[in-house]
């Protein structure tokens, strides 16, 4: 019964084809966007998480000021070197300590010039930010130490003021003095925010100081921790030491923020989940659309076929025969709108991912699932009008023009 039925509903579609693909049309762009979404938000998940850890693993960055905005903080003193190096003697479980400095700067080389972030750096800050050598080497001790005038330059810095020449043992100028080029740092790309990391100048910190801030000031203060250390009990350690050395009283306020680097991942990838999980569910919407189009096309057929049912009925047929041949015909089209569906989301999704330069994720759940769900829409939309089919009274189908 259930092979003839199939058969039936096959020869229903191909005999109205052009209202069957405009039917099934519904169902794909359904299970398309759903998947689609979901695979693209999957994707941007992924790259969050990847980003973070570039920046370091178990880290803490700890700034002077409070966050009041976006991108603004409230006025408080810098740190100085001697924070960091009491911070680094005094609280347990640290792996390593950066303390850094920065400033926007316009780098020139011939006629070109390029305007990018010059910070001043010691060797700390290299395992710290989790940054690689591409070519050349770090600071040595005595570059450190007297604050030679050299750099390390990053990958956008490169690109735009040397092009595909070889930069190391080159001049940049930085306002009023010159640095010669020892190293070129490996490309880490766009940041989370859609900041270029690559686009820095690194500088011995007291090169820094000296040539380009003119004080001792310390800006940011990285801190990376051991494996396996909890950095909620670390960043309490570091809170007191700084309430402590910046003689900040009980009943105020700290005129400095620690953040933990996961936390901020944790928020990230959680907004990002949401947001795919809210634009899935919209996407979900044109399923429910596509399936209120399935069930209108087949009150048509009914109307359409009510003599053919009158006659089935009258010979013999049984209701739950009349009934799963409607059934069946529902079914084949979701399924067949579902399959073109899942097709051609996989194949969007692989070109978007591109597009967009996000990693392409296949979950084969979210497609079974999509699918799964384009069937069972089949089923729910098109039993109303099969019960309809059914239940028709054969002398008055019989009788229907």
């Amino acid at each position: 019964m259930l092979w003839n039925a199939l058969l039936l509903a096959l020869r229903e579609i191909r005999r109205n084809m052009l209202r069957s693909s405009l039917t099934i049309l519904g169902i794909v762009i359904g299970v398309a966007a759903v998947i689609i979404m979901v695979t693209i938000g999957s994707g941007a998940t992924i790259q969050v998480t990847e980003q973070i850890a570039s920046l370091g693993s178990n880290l803490l960055m700890i700034t002077p000021g409070q966050r009041i905005g976006m991108g603004q903080r409230s006025s408080a003193p810098p740190f100085q070197l001697a924070d960091a190096e009491a911070i680094a003697r005094d609280v347990s479980n640290i792996a390593a300590i950066a303390p850094s400095a920065a400033k926007s700067i316009t780098a020139v080389v011939g006629n070109k010039n390029w305007t990018s972030r010059a910070m001043g750096v010691d060797n700390r800050y290299f395992r710290v930010a989790n940054w690689q050598i591409a070519a050349g080497r770090p600071f040595s001790e005595p570059e450190l130490r007297a604050g030679k005038a050299v750099c390390v330059l990053g990958a956008t810095v490169v690109r735009e003021l040397f092009g595909g020449q070889d930069p190391l043992g080159s001049q940049v100028r930085l306002e009023k003095f010159s640095c010669q080029v020892q190293g070129v740092l490996q490309a880490k790309g766009q940041s989370t925010m859609g900041s270029d990391q690559d686009d820095l100048i690194l500088l011995p910190l007291r090169a820094y100081q000296r040539r380009i801030a003119g004080n001792q000031d310390i800006s940011l203060i990285q801190v990376s921790l051991q494996d396996g250390e909890a950095t909620e009990k670390t960043a309490e350690e570091i809170t007191r030491l700084l309430r402590k050395r910046r003689h900040i009283a009980a009943a105020e306020d700290d005129d400095f923020s620690v953040r933990d680097l996961k936390e901020i991942a944790r928020m990230l990838t959680g907004t990002t989940k949401v947001l795919t999980a809210l634009l899935g569910a919209v996407a979900a919407v044109s399923l429910l659309v596509g399936g209120i189009g399935i069930m209108n096309i087949m009150l048509v057929s009914v109307t359409e076929r009510t003599r053919e049912i009158g006659i089935r009925l009258a010979i013999g047929a049984r209701e739950r025969e009349v009934l799963m041949q409607f059934l069946v015909e529902a079914m084949v089209l979701s399924s067949f709108g579902g399959i073109i569906g899942v097709l051609l989301a996989v194949a969007s999704s692989f070109g978007l991912s591109r597009l967009l330069n996000v990693p392409f994720v296949f979950d084969p759940s979210i497609v079974l699932t999509a699918f799964l769900f384009s069937a069972l829409v089949g089923v729910v939309f098109g039993f109303f009008p099969a019960r309809k089919a059914a239940r028709l009274d054969p002398i008055d189908a019989l009788r229907h023009e």
